[in-house]
């Protein structure tokens, strides 16, 4: 791999690209389906006029990649923040192809995003930007085009938002055109907890691997939200012992594994999980690096770089956030022999509860959790076992066998379908 700047090290469309061009180097594929593949479908800039609160006009830039949608729909979540940026965009919604393959849901890659700080908006100036967008991308989703979900600083309230706007255009009400929504408009069971769920079940295959007792698995985990927050929960309830919690403000540890659901309930009333009576404040920095059998970094992209890659304690190594390493880390976890459960399986339990939520909504019959989850950890378990086997036969490393599975299903379909012209 050429030596990048930091700054192309921890870009995500060049790192979404460096994993793609050796997969695809490894599958001999040829020039042409390589340009298909790598190139997303549509990208879409739109401007969004909004009238402020103060009665000031401000104008927001938002966007919606469409990377494939050979598979089915696309499908890929849309983020609020004042960082977003295309070339992110694009990345994820490549990474949401693969993901959707690497699990076999039909479904291709989508993401978009707002540039816009929701920490100084209104709940009302944000009703208005997330209806005004959806009319600007009104003829480019839909359940049979293009499902968006919640992401960065957006939530169930946003996607009824979306749901109302595009039913309104429809002049019917059509709950299948989002998942993520509330329960009463179409939402299904078990979707709050998947993404946790999913890093939980693939981190006991990967135990299993090794012949480790979740009971005797230290776990540290790098965010306290949705993802890490509920894988948190789900393993404490498993019985894994969980040291470390790590936040943006602070870690908290305790050797002996922390008692989540206290931990929840200090962080509910304090706003955040320092000085938790039951552990010890450590650096945030350091807390990454303490010896375990499990880490989840669970919160942002570009956690683990070339410039700390070699620190990491750990044995296993589950990627509950999107793009968490970059490809420079990836060769070093490697030499140190960790062993990495990709983003694109790890955190998939998501996109996988999602498919169930827009299939529930197509069909009108909604299931209980019992059955969402069982068939959760059907698709995700038979996931791991896939990319693990695809790995050995190939003799590469598990993120490199995931991209390779991925891309052979996708070039697969392409090239069943043909090309239209």
């Amino acid at each position: 791999m050429p030596t990048l700047s930091y700054a192309e090290e921890t870009n995500p469309w060049l790192a979404a690209a460096a994993r793609f061009d050796e997969a695809a180097c490894r599958l001999n594929l040829d020039d042409g389906m390589r340009k298909v593949l790598r190139s997303p479908s549509r990208e879409i800039t739109v401007h969004i006029p909004i009238m402020l609160d103060d009665g000031r006009l401000e104008v927001f830039t938002g966007y919606r990649v469409q990377h494939s949608v050979a598979r089915g729909p696309g499908k890929g979540g849309i983020r609020y923040a004042p960082d977003v940026t295309l070339d992110e965009v694009r990345a994820l919604a490549a990474w949401m192809t693969w993901k959707c393959a690497v699990v076999n849901i039909p479904f291709g890659g989508a993401k978009g995003g707002v540039i816009c700080d929701p920490t100084i908006l209104s709940d009302s100036e944000l009703e208005r930007i997330t209806r005004r967008y959806t009319a600007e991308l009104i003829d480019f989703i839909g359940p049979e085009r293009d499902v968006p979900a919640p992401d960065v600083n957006t939530n169930e309230r946003t996607m009824a938002w979306i749901m109302d706007t595009y039913s309104m255009h429809a002049r019917h009400t059509t709950t299948a055109v989002v998942t993520g929504k509330p329960m009463d408009l179409g939402g299904s069971r078990g979707r709050p907890e998947a993404t946790g769920r999913g890093c939980m079940l693939v981190t006991l295959k990967a135990l299993r691997r090794f012949g480790i007792d979740p009971a005797d698995a230290s776990v540290v985990i790098q965010g306290f939200g949705n993802v890490g927050g509920m894988a948190a929960r789900l393993m404490s309830r498993a019985g894994f012992k969980i040291v470390a919690i790590i936040e943006y403000d602070g870690a908290v540890y305790n050797a002996k594994g922390l008692d989540i659901e206290a931990l929840l309930r200090h962080r509910r009333e304090t706003g955040s999980i320092l000085e938790f009576s039951g552990g010890e404040d450590m650096d945030r920095h350091e807390a990454m690096f303490l010896e375990c059998d499990v880490l989840i970094p669970a919160a942002t992209e570009n956690v683990i770089t070339s410039r700390n890659a070699a620190k990491i304690r750990a044995r296993i190594l589950c990627e509950g956030a999107n793009g968490p390493t970059t490809p420079a880390a990836d060769d070093i976890l490697q030499s140190h022999g960790v062993f990495v459960i990709p983003d694109i399986l790890a955190n998939a339990g998501g996109v996988t509860v999602s498919y169930f939520e827009w299939v529930q909504d197509r069909q009108g019959f909604f299931w209980n959790e019992d059955m969402v989850n069982t068939r959760l950890a059907e698709i995700i378990e038979s996931g791991f076992d896939a990319v693990v086997t695809y790995g050995d036969r190939h003799e590469v490393n598990n993120r490199i066998a995931a991209y390779m599975l991925a891309l052979d299903r996708v070039a697969f379909a392409i090239r069943l379908r043909g090309i239209y012209a």
